[in-house]
């Protein structure tokens, strides 16, 4: 957690309450069951944080891309940057950020 300039503990504690509502709302999000197929992968690549791990599965399930060929970790890193029409945008931004967090620790 970040603790940002302020300017006195009252600012402090409403800057605290912020972070534990957009907290508490990831893991409302996260907690949900998945809607659609496309959600599930989404929840795969949060679990594991790995595209290739995310295809691996996909491909266990004999789920072929859109092309009709094997899925691919690129087919994952577009879902999530592209996103989909049945993926929740909750869902999504946590995906997302999932992958800055990967990439910050390269």
């Amino acid at each position: 957690m970040i603790l940002n300039p302020y300017t006195d503990t009252a600012e402090l504690i409403a800057a605290l309450e912020s972070q534990i509502a957009v907290l508490s709302e990831k893991i409302t999000t996260l907690k949900k069951e998945p809607q659609s197929f496309n959600e599930q992968v989404i929840f795969k690549y949060i679990d594991t944080a790995s595209t290739g791990k995310t295809k691996d599965f996909v491909r266990s399930l004999g789920v072929k891309s859109e092309r009709g060929s094997l899925f691919s970790s690129g087919d994952v890193s577009k879902l999530i940057k592209s996103g989909a029409d049945d993926i929740s945008p909750e869902l999504l931004a946590i995906a997302r950020e999932v992958v800055n967090l990967k990439n910050k620790k390269r």
